[in-house]
Order: C-alpha cells, then sequence, then structure tokens
C-alpha cells in the first residue's frame, strides 16, 4: 500500500464472531469497489468470518457459502452490485506465482471487490492495495481490527 498518499484508520473491537461477521456488514459499507485490501492476521484470526459478514452484506453470498480458498486460491461470489473476489495467498512463495492469478484483471473490473489474505507477502500485492484490515486475536472470541484506506 503506497504510503505516501493520505491514509484513513478506524479501529474496531469485536467480542464473538457474531460480532466479527456483523463487523463485515459495516465494512462492506466502506469499501466500494473498484479495491483491493490487504486482510492482516495469523491463523484463526477472524480473515474468512470477516469476508463472511462482508459477502453477506453485499448480496454476494449466504456466509455458509464462503469458506476460506487456502487451496483452491480464489473464490469468486457476485452479488447484485459487486463481483467480490476472496483469495488466500499463504501457500504461494514468489512474485512468479502471484503474476499469473491475474489481479491486475481483477482490480480492473468496475465493481471488484478483491479481498487478499496474505498479501502483505508479496510487493506487487501491496503495490495494487487500497486499503488493509489488521486483525488481532484478544482473549477468547475477542478480536481488535485496524482498518486503513487510501483517501
Amino acid at each position: 500500500m503506497n504510503t505516501k498518499e493520505k491514509l484513513r484508520e478506524k479501529r474496531f473491537r469485536t467480542r464473538s464472531v457474531e460480532g466479527t461477521l456483523a463487523l463485515g456488514e459495516t465494512l462492506a459499507e466502506m469499501l466500494r469497489p473498484p479495491k483491493l485490501v490487504i486482510l492482516r492476521g495469523e491463523v484463526g484470526a477472524g480473515k474468512t468470518t470477516l469476508v463472511k459478514g462482508i459477502a453477506r452484506a453485499l448480496g454476494a453470498a449466504y456466509e455458509e457459502d464462503v469458506t476460506s480458498p487456502t487451496f483452491t486460491l480464489v473464490h469468486e461470489y457476485d452479488g447484485p452490485k459487486v463481483h467480490l473476489f476472496h483469495l488466500d495467498l499463504y501457500r504461494l512463495e514468489t512474485e512468479e506465482q502471484i503474476a499469473v492469478l491475474g489481479l491486475e484483471e481483477m482490480v480492473a473490473e468496475p465493481n471488484a471487490l478483491v479481498l487478499v489474505e496474505w498479501g502483505e507477502r508479496f510487493e506487487s500485492v501491496v503495490k495494487l492495495a487500497d486499503g488493509e484490515i489488521v486483525m488481532e486475536h484478544g482473549e477468547g472470541d475477542e478480536r481488535g481490527f485496524i482498518v486503513r484506506w487510501r483517501e
């Protein structure tokens, strides 16, 4: 993410899976396409749960239909106004592997919202990013979220 541009930041906290799903609905209002957003957090931080809430709010998928794309790399969901791409780059290791995914083409779609787990590991993804959501574990199901996006 180009940090020379002005960034906005908001912080949120949830105390349950239901709270994280609800936060996804709130964030869906902020993430107007076209955008690429990096989802940062340790394994089990709630990245896919957050995507479930975002997809539900955008009418792109029911939460039970949203799963982690760890092995398929990309899942796509079509809503009435948004084409949602959910990527998980955890298993990838090189920029060459990223190049064949077609991220630039995804972001070029006027109604695309591209949510990328583990994107911070790749310079090419960071350069394309319009924002990031950082997730931190708290006690039990508590999570902290820092949302940053370009103005």
